[in-house]
């Protein structure tokens, strides 16, 4: 749920950058990190394993101007991908604004991308949220691996909604931004609505 700073005139929204582990969520928040000016931006802070996987969330802070005379501020998290951190994984979807389910499209991934999948829609349930009710945006990372499953395949499988979806390879910044700049986009449009006027 948007979070309003009417001391700051700031509109806060979370956006949760959700997927199995070693997807390339956490690779997301830092080329953003890298890339976005440090005036735009907060530290980022990390809670890893020593094998550099997500422990409990990463988090962004990114401001992205103005509407309606709020201050826009994102704040993205990336939760653990280790089915047996799913408390933390819970945890971090508490007020959750919009999402990013990141996808790894290694064929040999395909079943824990499922499983993660499932595992958002029952994390929602606990805080009675349903997918459909939030803004969603897929991506689809590691398009440079020679063992990837086709783009309709991984639609069938993981889309048949037909949310939004950008191909990626994270760890070179494609497709970064254009999954941001998505979700953002649909985070707001949903938000504007109630939003009042200062």
């Amino acid at each position: 749920m948007a979070n309003l700073n009417y001391a700051d005139k700031e509109l806060n929204l979370k956006i949760v950058y959700y997927g199995t582990g070693l997807c390339g969520k956490t690779t997301n928040l830092r080329v953003m990190f890298s890339t976005i000016s440090p005036e735009r931006r907060g530290k980022m802070m990390s809670l890893a394993t020593e094998l550099d996987q997500t422990l409990f969330f990463d988090f962004l802070p990114v401001d992205l101007g103005t509407l309606k005379g709020w201050k826009l501020r994102h704040h993205l998290y990336t939760v653990p991908g280790q089915i047996y951190y799913n408390v933390s994984r819970r945890l971090v979807l508490k007020n959750v604004d919009g999402l990013v389910f990141v996808v790894d499209s290694q064929e040999e991934r395909l079943d824990e991308n499922i499983e993660s999948y499932n595992n958002l829609i029952d994390n929602l349930k606990s805080y009675d949220l349903d997918l459909k009710d939030l803004p969603m945006v897929i991506q689809y990372n590691k398009r440079d691996l020679p063992n990837i499953m086709p783009i309709s395949d991984l639609q069938l499988y993981l889309n048949r909604e037909g949310y939004t979806y950008f191909e990626s390879v994270a760890v070179k910044g494609i497709g970064v931004f254009d999954t941001l700049k998505s979700v953002c986009q649909k985070t707001l449009l949903r938000q504007a609505e109630n939003l009042p006027q200062i």
